[in-house]
């Protein structure tokens, strides 16, 4: 997990995508949508990526990618993401950030 925290910190905006991943795709492209620049990490390209998938189930996201981290905090996969997007929350979460 030390390595997850550290990849976040770098980053107001991170994801932990795969490149074959359908939902993945259609979080990377809400988020680029609506203007916010983020730090991509695709799992399935990384020499790490399965630690970084272990780590981040232990967080307690299932399934484990795709992953979102606003501001250093979890949010979670497709559906928290979705979720904060109807609630009209996502882009104020992402203008904080």
């Amino acid at each position: 997990m030390e390595m997850v925290t550290g990849m976040v910190a770098d980053s107001p905006v991170v994801i932990f995508s795969r490149t074959t991943c359908c939902m993945s795709h259609t979080i990377k492209t809400l988020i680029s949508g609506i203007g916010a620049n983020s730090t991509v990490y695709e799992l399935d390209e990384a020499s790490y990526g399965g630690q970084i998938e272990r780590a981040v189930q232990q967080m307690g996201c299932k399934p484990s990618v795709p992953v979102v981290f606003i501001g250093q905090q979890l949010i979670g996969g497709p559906n928290q993401v979705m979720s904060l997007q109807v609630k009209n929350q996502l882009v104020p979460l992402l203008i904080r950030a």
